[in-house]
């Protein structure tokens, strides 16, 4: 028997009203009633794909809210959701009937279908996009179209596979993360579970039944485990409520299949929840249940002191029983139990029908401000399609806790760097950084924070972001709050930066227009890409607005369509000279498309003298021709065959890494001044390190990014002039 099978699929307007009748909330049932009229009126005798009557699915939705303690107008834009779109009741009448709020929210819902697209995936990330600003506007929104893709899986079973799978991907992407970062657990697991069901059947169907297996011992266990915490705190502890609950399919599939590991090393695949009238409550019984089992180290989480983003709020241990069964105990007052399980939507219960702003709730004004910032951040992105990678990265339910020298503590998506550190504590920070030292060491600006790291962010006096960092950042913030300086700032340059990349770019695809042909060709680009003028379009490229590898195919595939007369015929040579180009800006004689890399034993920059090794599986190694690892006479090594002879194509254009060791006089601001210099000349930092040698000398290792021999002779040049140091070596 599935989880969810107790589920009912479809509930009528009765059903509804029984929810509402039993809720705590004050609801204007006059005003849901004519919302449910017209709705049975509009949708008249429309049908699902299933031949259900239509009008159970807004209702059924509706229920879905109404369980959550929404408030009376989400309940009745819920039920109106539809009829703008497949009726022919207008927007303007429904404001007029129920108020200028529930036409707000049934437009936020109203999905995009009519607007022309080049893709399908542009399409989706357009819904997303509206979906995102009317979240903006109201929270409500989203809780809405959550319920409303929850039905939509509860009754998925009558669609084709693919449009399930898609669906499925979908709700994975955008509509999961969504629900866990407003921290809506009941709607994001059922969410996710529906959608494993689609996506891999097989494995979803072998952990239910492993949990079916398990049901009676499992209820078994928790009695016994319930019955001893009752016995302990009956005396001193009131109202103590404990219930067992199961880890979601989803998340065990993730630790199962997707991480390799065994059932047996899972420790909280079932848990007790303990639930209390008061926070002291709950540290009592943390002290109870750690005296009556033996807590296992490190698997103590406090999230009552340390909230997680969503609001959530629990104490976490894990214990062993007295047969060495490993389990985990939650422990929680009501309110933080309801804010678990609801989320935001758990706190509209005290709303008593206001708006939004109206609440007095400072907890949920607070939160909802939070995700309404999260929100704006990837309005800032102006590839859309990025926007389903840019949720899933900052909404993502891995967080990691990142604490200040001064013990202020920020959460941010699992991955992220001391860059989205520096954005997140403010934008001034970011865009002045110059380096980041962590648990009191300098590292790179690439490292990944983990929880528990104390991250120091290093300042300079000017604000010089580094547009690199775009690539090593996390959070869609970070990103756009980076494209933002160098929109704002570096105009012109961006100009010229981006029409030579387009240039480059058409060159590069066989793309060749005469001016008149070009003037069409761009205006073109300006509708779909809604820029005023190309001036703006090149700027877009060169901040990173635009990355111009995701439209070049379909920009080629347009300019063949109208264009193909275009395309100039090569006369090829009868015995032409191969010159056979491989990747990184290295010419191999002899070699073929072959796989490219740098040797870490030497290092080769543009200039240097180089020769190729070809690897066994990982193509051609380039070394410098006085590399240590290279014989001196070829002919005589053990495999001549295998070293070719290459050189460097004139204008490669790429970065490259290179080591320098730098010897100076010991003293205080040594690595500041080092790490500012580098930063004036736009120099990306991979690593810096240094270290005393013990007569009143310190060596600095420094890896930099560097587009060859003379870039790199300049930045010498240029760290030569800093106070005491002594010697620059290349290593």
């Amino acid at each position: 028997m599935s989880k969810y099978s107790n589920v009912a699929h479809y509930q009528d307007f009765s059903e509804l009203e029984k929810i509402l009748a039993q809720s705590n909330n004050q609801y204007d049932m006059e005003k849901i009633t004519r919302a449910y009229d017209l709705a049975e009126k509009s949708h008249g005798d429309q049908r699902r794909v299933s031949g259900i009557p239509y009008i159970l699915h807004p209702t059924s939705v509706a229920c879905i809210i109404a369980e959550l303690g929404m408030d009376t107008d989400c309940i009745c834009g819920a039920i109106l959701h539809d009829v703008v779109e497949d009726t022919s009741i207008t927007l303007e009448e429904v404001s007029k009937i129920f108020g200028s709020d529930v036409a707000k929210l049934i437009d936020g819902v109203t999905k995009i279908s009519k607007i022309p697209f080049s893709s399908r995936e542009q399409q989706q990330a357009e819904n997303i996009r509206k979906m995102l600003i009317a979240m903006a506007d109201d929270i409500r929104v989203i809780i809405i179209k959550l319920a409303d893709r929850l039905h939509n899986m509860r009754t998925m079973d009558c669609m084709p596979e693919q449009k399930r799978r898609d669906k499925s991907h979908e709700n994975m992407q955008v509509f999961a993360p969504i629900a866990h970062r407003l921290g809506i657990k009941t709607i994001k697991d059922e969410l996710e579970d529906r959608s494993l069901q689609y996506l891999d059947p097989i494995g979803y169907k072998e952990i239910e039944d492993a949990l079916l297996l398990s049901e009676e011992g499992r209820d078994k266990f928790i009695d016994s485990i319930k019955t001893q915490i009752l016995e302990k705190t009956k005396d001193t502890i009131g109202n103590v409520y404990i219930s067992g609950r199961v880890k979601s399919i989803n998340s065990i599939y993730r630790k199962t299949f997707m991480q390799g590991k065994t059932p047996d090393q899972i420790y909280d695949i079932f848990a007790v929840r303990v639930i209390v009238d008061t926070v002291a409550d709950c540290y009592n019984v943390l002290g109870v249940v750690h005296d009556v089992f033996k807590p296992i180290p490190n698997r103590f989480k406090d999230y009552i002191s340390m909230p997680k983003p969503n609001m959530y709020q629990s104490l976490h241990t894990t214990v062993f029983d007295n047969n060495a069964i490993p389990f985990e105990i939650q422990i929680r007052t009501w309110d933080m139990h309801y804010t678990a399980e609801y989320g935001i939507a758990a706190h509209w219960k005290y709303k008593l029908g206001m708006g939004p702003e109206g609440n007095k709730d400072s907890k949920l004004n607070e939160s909802i401000k939070k995700v309404k910032e999260m929100i704006l951040d990837q309005l800032q992105t102006e590839d859309v399609t990025e926007l389903a990678r840019n949720i899933r990265n900052d909404f993502a339910e891995n967080d990691v806790y990142v604490f200040t020298p001064k013990g202020d503590v920020f959460n941010l998506p699992q991955g992220s760097t001391p860059v989205d550190m520096a954005y997140l504590i403010h934008t001034q920070v970011g865009h002045r950084m110059m380096g980041a030292k962590v648990n009191g060491k300098i590292v790179s600006i690439d490292y990944k924070l983990k929880t528990g790291d104390i991250c120091e962010i290093i300042t300079q006096k000017v604000e010089h972001p580094n547009k690199q960092w775009i690539d090593i950042c996390k959070t869609a913030s970070a990103k756009s709050k980076i494209r933002s300086w160098y929109k704002r700032e570096k105009r012109d340059e961006n100009i010229v930066e981006g029409k030579q990349m387009f240039e480059k770019e058409l060159k590069r695809n066989g793309i060749h227009l005469t001016e008149e042909e070009f003037e069409e060709f761009s205006h073109k680009i300006l509708l779909k890409k809604q820029y005023s003028t190309m001036d703006d379009y090149y700027a877009a490229i060169g901040y990173g607005g635009v990355q111009l590898w995701k439209i070049m195919p379909r920009l080629k595939e347009e300019y063949q369509k109208k264009y193909a007369h275009n395309i100039e015929e090569i006369n090829v040579p009868q015995a032409p000279v191969k010159r056979h180009k491989a990747t990184s800006g290295v010419v191999i004689d002899g070699a073929d498309d072959m796989l490219v890399k740098f040797s870490n034993c030497c290092n080769p920059l543009p200039g240097d003298d180089i020769i190729g090794y070809i690897t066994r599986g990982y193509g051609v190694s380039i070394h410098k021709r006085s590399c240590t690892n290279v014989p001196k006479d070829i002919s005589a090594s053990e495999e001549p065959q295998r070293w070719l002879s290459c050189y460097w194509e004139d204008e490669s254009g790429e970065a490259f890494r290179s080591t320098l060791q730098i010897t100076a006089n010991d003293r205080t601001g040594l690595l500041a001044d080092v790490t500012i210099r580098l930063s004036n000349m736009h120099i990306f930092i991979h690593t810096l390190n240094s270290r005393e040698t013990g007569n009143g000398r310190a060596v600095v290792t420094v890896t930099i990014d560097v587009t060859g021999k003379n870039h790199l002779r300049g930045v010498i040049s240029k760290l030569s002039d800093i106070n005491g140091i002594e010697e620059i070596k290349r290593l």
